[in-house]
């Protein structure tokens, strides 16, 4: 992967991480409350959202698109933390105990990545931000499909690999934005 990718998307991870460090001060984990498909439908909101002002050109509350980025990958994190803790049923986790979590999963996402852009190329930097909303939106009505079938598929790729999908996805938006 080229160099400026790599660091690139390592500058929005590090933005990301020191927002959920800091909501994790702030409110706890609270989020252990949700189902996977809350945690899904907490992201379709976000890209809803987003989607609604690139298609009007007008926004009403002065949360910038790029927040709403941030919260799709800290959710889609959360989801896949949730999934690897899915047989511990405590409420109350310190960041300290995240960090791992948070960093394996940004690690296995960002060699996805790697693999994917060797294949494709760098093919997202030709895509509009507009489209790439739309596959992330795309990529939550399948995740919600996969939830709906108690997360069996037949020959499709599993929920994980749709959350890191859209991660990736996320990152490119933001990194298009000049986060």
């Amino acid at each position: 992967m080229k160099t400026q990718t790599v660091s690139e998307y390592n500058q929005v991870i590090h933005l990301c991480k020191e927002l959920f460090k800091k909501k994790t001060h702030d409110y706890g984990t609270a989020w252990r409350i949700l189902r996977l498909p809350s945690i899904t439908d907490q992201i379709l909101i976000k890209a809803q959202r987003i989607r609604s002002i690139q298609e009007r050109g007008v926004q009403k509350v002065n949360d910038p698109i790029q927040d709403e980025f941030i919260g799709i990958i800290n959710y889609c994190i959360i989801a896949l933390i949730q999934i690897d803790l899915a047989a511990d049923d405590r409420q109350d986790l310190g960041f300290e105990e995240l960090e791992p979590l948070y960093d394996k999963w940004v690690k296995e996402t960002q060699s996805l990545l790697e693999n994917k852009n060797h294949d494709y190329g760098e093919a997202w930097r030709d895509m509009r931000i507009a489209s790439i909303t739309d596959i992330i939106l795309m990529k939550l009505y399948r995740v919600k499909q996969i939830e709906d079938n108690r997360g069996k598929t037949i020959v499709s790729e599993g929920i994980e690999a749709n959350y890191q999908d859209m991660i990736n996805y996320a990152v490119f938006c933001l990194i298009k934005l000049g986060l």
